[in-house]
């Protein structure tokens, strides 16, 4: 059964993030509080559980969260601040949406979340000194695997998981030839050899390794 609370403050909040390895769309973040009752047997860590069952769970969390959101960081914003910073920025910008202001907040991974804070990108949401400031003031706590231990991960978890696939189904409708409905976005066989053979498109991410070395081909990234 997963814990309920780390620090036993009103208000915990927490954050994870959906896409990281992936080589086309964005990387996105959720962030959620559940009320200091939630109890929900079913839900656990996005990846040990079925597509059906991530989407059938997903309303049954929104309603009974005190707050949640999600944030979106694009591709081409990924290629200027890289993944990890992305990654972080995905999550800064989710606990900034939400509706209630958070006590605690406790990340899944190993680092600490205030990190890289104010970045000078040129793409994307720039944060205020206030949001910087206020961010940096909420108390947090890095928790390796944290989405198979507590509830509020593993229900961010499942927020950025659907809301990125919906992401990926939306823009397959565009490029049906990566077959993201099904991959999507992730480094399968499948997407590499649709890369290998059409090149990448506007989606792509193009400061990862889309081929292999040894398979490039003449297309421009």
């Amino acid at each position: 059964m997963l814990k309920k609370s780390y620090s036993n403050l009103i208000y915990e909040c927490g954050t994870d993030e959906a896409g990281r390895g992936c080589l086309a769309g964005p990387v996105t973040a959720a962030a959620v509080i559940l009320p200091e009752d939630f109890e929900l047997e079913l839900l656990n860590d996005s990846k040990k559980l079925s597509e059906k069952t991530r989407f059938g769970l997903r309303p049954l969390i929104e309603k009974v969260a005190v707050s949640f959101s999600y944030s979106h960081i694009h591709n081409e914003e990924i290629d200027e601040i890289n993944i990890l910073n992305a990654s972080m920025k995905g999550m800064h910008e989710s606990i900034l949406k939400l509706q209630t202001q958070p006590s605690f907040i406790i990340v899944d991974g190993n680092r600490a979340l205030n990190a890289k804070l104010g970045l000078k990108n040129t793409l994307g949401k720039r944060f205020t000194s206030d949001e910087i400031e206020l961010l940096k003031n909420i108390p947090n706590q890095s928790i390796i695997k944290g989405d198979a231990k507590f509830l509020s991960i593993a229900a961010a978890s499942i927020l950025a998981k659907t809301y990125r696939d919906e992401f990926m189904d939306k823009i397959h409708e565009e490029y049906p030839m990566y077959n993201w409905k099904k991959n999507k976005g992730y480094p399968t066989k499948d997407h590499r050899a649709a890369i290998a053979k059409y090149g990448p498109c506007k989606y792509h991410r193009k400061s990862f390794r889309l081929l292999p070395e040894q398979l490039y081909l003449d297309f421009e990234l």
